[in-house]
């Protein structure tokens, strides 16, 4: 894989007049999002220079429209970088390169094949390379804060905010998928979820990718039919909407952004939309599994956010079966967690 960020033109040259820095960080939404605040540490680190993220063309695209990089070099979110190669065609000479994407050796290898005249990276011997040390179980804002601040870019988790929508603040917004089967609460307890609230009188909104669209429907229909039971009515007389309707697959990522901003409540497992809502300021409850909100969890506000765990750190994230931890949260649970959250909004 490779890929060139553009040509330098005059007018990037005169903003930027010592050069560039190239960070790596080519990962996924919620990666990039808790990425946020050591990309702003860059920024302080380097305010003479232009900020080339490698990453994702969308995610990329949409954190330079918020100005928080400058350039875009784009590659595919990737865990394993072997055979990716990025190409420093257009970059200037004597760049920096920074290490946002994992401990090494290959990201660091994959980073010292462009050429920088320094390299920001945690220690790594297999690499041959120097830095401060990493250390298991960190936040994962923390732990980037902690390398960019090492390298004279002072950060904190504070930095991650990102400017929200503004005015009222209306539907409940469920994301019931994950990249995962170990991540995804079961279909039938979404659909619980998606009944009381509606029976509770609010609107209900589902995100999801286009791949997740029938994760959605499912969500739904199981929703509707618990409602039949009940004699409850999905769709009350005069609503201008369904109760409960699907954005999957509708949304790109500045208009999914819009959505959780304006939301009065998210609710969702351990996954990318998770870190947006905390991003933005959004109240939300998070149902975690696997892997353990004290590394990736919210990391400010926490008056505003509700941890659902039972589990000890151990899960694997990537099984092909809900895990067992993320399994023992109930539908009541959950509901007693939301009904909490909404009142405090509501306050």
């Amino acid at each position: 894989m490779t890929a060139a960020p553009g040509s330098v033109g005059p007018d990037d040259a005169a903003r930027f007049p010592d050069g560039d820095v190239l960070v790596l960080r080519a990962l996924g939404l919620g990666d990039a999002l808790t990425g946020i605040a050591p990309l702003r540490g860059v920024r302080r680190a380097w305010p003479r220079r232009r900020i080339v993220l490698a990453a994702p063309a969308g995610v990329g695209g949409w954190l330079r429209s918020l100005g928080v990089v400058d350039a875009v070099l784009p590659t595919a979110a990737v865990d394993s970088l072997d055979g990716v190669r990025l190409d420093p065609a257009g970059l200037r000479p004597g760049h920096v390169a920074v290490n946002l994407h994992g401990r090494g050796p290959q990201s660091h290898r994959v980073l010292a094949e462009t050429g920088p005249a320094r390299l920001v990276a945690f220690a790594n011997a297999d690499a041959g390379h120097d830095g401060p040390p990493w250390r298991a179980g960190e936040h994962e804002v923390a732990r980037w804060c902690r390398l960019v601040s090492w390298a004279g870019g002072p950060c904190d988790a504070a930095d991650l905010r990102l400017p929200t929508p503004g005015g009222p603040r209306t539907a409940v917004v469920l994301h019931p998928g994950a990249a995962s089967p170990a991540r995804r609460w079961p279909v039938r307890r979404w659909s619980a979820l998606a009944r009381r609230l509606v029976e509770a009188g609010h609107r209900v909104l589902l995100t999801g990718s286009a791949a997740e669209a029938g994760l959605c429907t499912q969500v739904i229909a199981g929703a509707a039919s618990a409602g039949a039971t009940s004699g409850a009515s999905m769709d009350p007389p005069g609503a201008d909407a369904p109760a409960v309707s699907s954005l999957a697959g509708r949304l790109d990522l500045p208009g999914l952004a819009d959505v959780v901003g304006r939301a009065r409540l998210l609710v969702c497992g351990d996954t990318g939309v998770a870190h947006l809502a905390t991003a933005l300021g959004t109240p939300s409850v998070l149902l975690f599994g696997p892997v353990s909100p004290a590394a990736w969890g919210p990391a400010v506000d926490p008056h505003l956010h509700t941890v659902l765990w039972h589990g000890d750190g151990a899960g694997d994230p990537h099984a092909h079966a809900v895990d067992p931890a993320l399994e023992a949260i109930g539908t009541d649970e959950a509901w007693d967690a939301v009904e909490r959250a909404l009142a405090a909004v509501a306050a």
